[in-house]
């Protein structure tokens, strides 16, 4: 019975054993198994890690590559304004990579720094044998007193008509009376601008000038003022001017701008060439002030362009345009446009269409990048107050990055002179943009209309009005194609806009900016002669659009008498009054803000 027991004891302990033995193979396994698995799953891992950083540093190289291959912000138009008329279609450029701007320019067949042909033109205003000088025509008491309207340029118009005024009634001129009530606000006088000695001396065998109406019997005059109708040619002074200066002997015409007609015969022509060429000139000060800049602008660059730019608050109020700043600008430029009582309700999309419509900083950028020039070229903004400020100017300034004004290029102590006064510090403007090699405006204002008659005159230098009525509808497609094709349409647009000889016909727009009857050819070579034709030809074909411009914004005069029923409110002879003594403040005619 013991040794049973003994033996069963023995068989038990000998299976708790086994069973130990086979639980602690069964664990070493497991272990076994663990440690394969986290090996395997470790070598997956690396290859994973070793793909992302792969991957990784290709995207970083394709990121470096962009950034230096892809053209600068400039070229991308990345500087929009809120004003900017892309700005509501900057989605549309941004997934639109066809039209990219260059930074250079390109080669054109012509050159920009000069006009072709040129040599073959020249001013001449030199009156013939048949016109009659002061000492045989002037009358003795009987003066002609002259009140200029607007700013410089407008002014510049009314001096320059004054001359022939006085011829055509055979009066004395005293020096005429510049604005100080308009919308500008200078208080100048004449001879605080203009070099009033030279302007008579040089004008004394054509018309007699004084400087002040002289007494009568020890005793002042007591002039009868009245008005003239716009564009009134010689027959118009001589029977509704005349028989009034007869009987009173002296005469205010007040508010003297562009009252003589386009249209004279061209002894009368040639005396306004004389006046605006040579005798009106710039006192001292203002000459030596200008000369500096421009010698300072020649310091910076061979050649510059000057840019007239209007684009301040109270210029697109006036013409009702509208360029994409929301009820913020309509309610800004609404609010300053309700100060001419006598303007119509504005249709901007009709304006633009027109042409009507200044173009914006940006629209010019793209308008000279498309003509030929370059990143690197330099400019001098001839502007007043721009409309939405830096915002605005930074399309352009990215484009052209080589930006001045006589601001940057003078000190504030050298302008203090002229600072106060704005028609003094648009003279160094009016100078500067003269003397520049290329004048490019944005607009077809007072200024543009003086310095590009001036420039054709003194040898055709470049002067670049846009065609805005064609370039409008190019720019609000240009989203839609190539740059290339942008650039050859606007070379093609601006074909009779860049102040080449005969681009416009005699007679179209206004006398002052083309003021064909002061400008003589010369003979040229056959070969030049055969050029001269070809092109005149192609200006023909390609210059109808100049003319529906023109034909738009100056209409064709007739020569014809001047209706009673349209001017006897205006020329209607007006009590007399003693000549110092101002009529009650006027409204503004619309064309003093074109006046600059």
């Amino acid at each position: 019975m013991m040794l049973t027991n003994l033996k069963q004891l023995m068989f038990s302990l000998k299976m708790k054993r086994k069973k130990r033995e086979r639980n602690n193979i069964l664990l070493h396994g497991s272990n076994d198994i663990c440690v394969e698995l986290n090996r395997i799953l470790w070598r997956k891992r690396h290859r994973i890690f070793s793909l992302v950083s792969f991957v990784s540093g290709c995207l970083i190289l394709l990121l470096f590559a962009v950034s230096v291959f892809s053209p600068p912000p400039a070229a991308n138009l990345l500087f929009l304004p809120p004003h900017s008329l892309v700005r509501k279609e900057i989605a549309a450029v941004e997934s639109n990579a066809v039209f990219q701007v260059p930074t250079s320019g390109g080669d054109l067949d012509r050159g920009l720094w000069s006009t072709s042909r040129s040599k073959l033109y020249y001013g001449c205003s030199n009156a013939s044998n048949k016109f009659q000088t002061a000492d045989m025509k002037t009358y003795p008491n009987r003066y002609l007193l002259i009140s200029t309207s607007g700013g410089l340029n407008q002014q510049r118009t009314g001096i320059v008509d004054s001359v022939v005024a006085a011829y055509i009634l055979n009066a004395t001129l005293v020096v005429p009376r510049l604005d100080q009530r308009s919308y500008w606000k200078d208080a100048s006088g004449f001879a605080e601008i203009f070099n009033v000695d030279r302007f008579i001396s040089s004008l004394s065998r054509d018309v007699k000038i004084i400087k002040e109406l002289p007494l009568k019997g020890g005793q002042p005059w007591i002039p009868r003022r009245m008005a003239v109708p716009r564009k009134c040619n010689e027959r118009c002074y001589q029977t509704r001017v005349l028989p009034v200066l007869t009987k009173k002997q002296v005469i205010e015409l007040r508010k003297f701008d562009y009252r003589l007609s386009n249209r004279l015969e061209t002894d009368l022509q040639k005396l306004r060439c004389r006046v605006n060429y040579h005798a009106l000139t710039f006192t001292d000060p203002i000459l030596d002030m200008g000369k500096l800049l421009v010698e300072r602008m020649r310091m910076k660059a061979k050649h510059f362009i000057a840019l007239h730019l209007r684009f301040e608050p109270d210029m697109l109020a006036f013409t009702g345009c509208y360029y994409g700043g929301g009820d913020k600008e309509r309610r800004e430029l609404g609010k300053i446009r309700r100060r001419w009582k006598a303007l119509h309700a504005s249709n901007p999309e009709k304006m633009r269409r027109q042409g009507r419509c200044p173009l914006t900083p940006e629209e010019i950028g793209l308008m000279l990048r498309a003509l030929g020039f370059g990143s690197d070229v330099h400019i001098y903004v001839a502007s007043g107050e721009v409309y939405g400020g830096e915002e605005t100017l930074a399309p352009l300034k990215a484009l052209f990055r080589n930006f001045h004004s006589k601001e940057t290029i003078a000190t504030e102590a050298e302008l203090a002179p002229f600072s106060s006064f704005s028609s003094r510090m648009a003279a160094l403007d009016y100078i500067v943009c003269d003397e520049s090699d290329v004048f490019v405006s944005n607009n077809n204002g007072n200024m543009v209309r003086m310095i590009a008659g001036r420039r054709r005159y003194f040898g055709h230098k470049p002067t670049i009005r846009p065609n805005a009525k064609k370039l409008y509808k190019l720019f609000m497609a240009r989203n839609n194609m190539t740059w290339e094709e942008f650039a050859t349409k606007v070379q093609a647009f601006q074909v009779g806009f860049m102040g080449a000889p005969k681009e416009v016909k005699p007679g179209r727009g206004e006398f002052h900016e083309n003021p064909t009857s002061c400008i003589c050819e010369t003979t040229g070579t056959e070969t030049i002669q055969k050029e001269t034709q070809e092109e005149d030809h192609e200006n023909d074909n390609n210059g109808r659009d100049t003319a529906e411009v023109n034909d738009e914004q100056d209409p064709i005069e007739e020569d014809l008498d001047w209706i009673e029923d349209d001017y006897s409110d205006n020329i209607k002879d007006l009590p007399d009054t003693d000549s110092n003594v101002l009529t009650k403040q006027e409204q503004p005619e619309v064309e003093e803000l074109f006046s600059d």
